[in-house]
């Protein structure tokens, strides 16, 4: 609820503010003039980064690697777009930070280093080999695909249900704060 409050009242009612603080100094004209060369650009800048995300994560393809920094990139870079075509300089702030290299690598960074994090002790990983599949070499090895029908969880190989119980001893951001 607090990031939708941020969202839908206090960010409009933030670049409502800002934008009519910038109008009264510079004037109605330039203020308007000024956000519609921010979009021209912040779309300019897009196109270029885009792209080079693009043909990084193609090649990273071509080599057999998974282009996984490549998609938080492009996932970082259609934000910085939808934030640089909202009117406003806060959000065309924020919007340039994810389209300029350094600052889409660092939230890159931030972004992967969460989700590393988040699948700690999770079990899913990906299984490959050289087995022969019925149209050519298998890259799975025979064994089960990401793509194929998985089983369903707490099932074993047989079908059976496996019962359990767990507990959850990761170490929260909030629980190493209030620790310290």
């Amino acid at each position: 609820m607090p990031v939708f409050l941020f969202l839908f009242i206090i960010m409009p009612i933030a670049e409502m503010a800002v934008l009519i603080k910038v109008g009264g100094v510079i004037g109605v004209l330039n203020t308007v003039g000024l956000v519609l060369l921010t979009a021209v650009v912040g779309a300019w800048l897009l196109r270029q980064q885009g792209l080079a995300t693009l043909l990084r994560a193609n090649q990273r393809l071509n080599s057999g690697e998974l282009p996984a920094k490549e998609v938080a990139e492009g996932l970082i870079l259609a934000v910085g777009g939808a934030l640089l075509l909202t009117p406003g300089f806060i959000t065309d702030t924020i919007g340039f930070l994810c389209l300029l290299p350094g600052t889409r690598h660092w939230f890159v960074a931030q972004a992967m280093k969460r989700m590393v994090m988040s699948g700690q002790g999770r079990s899913f990983h990906f299984r490959a080999g050289g087995g022969q599949g019925p149209f050519g070499p298998d890259p799975f090895g025979g064994q089960e695909s990401p793509f194929e029908r998985q089983r369903p969880f707490g099932r074993d190989a047989n079908g059976d249900i496996i019962e359990g119980e767990y507990r959850d001893e990761t170490e929260s951001d909030r629980d190493r704060i209030e620790k310290k």
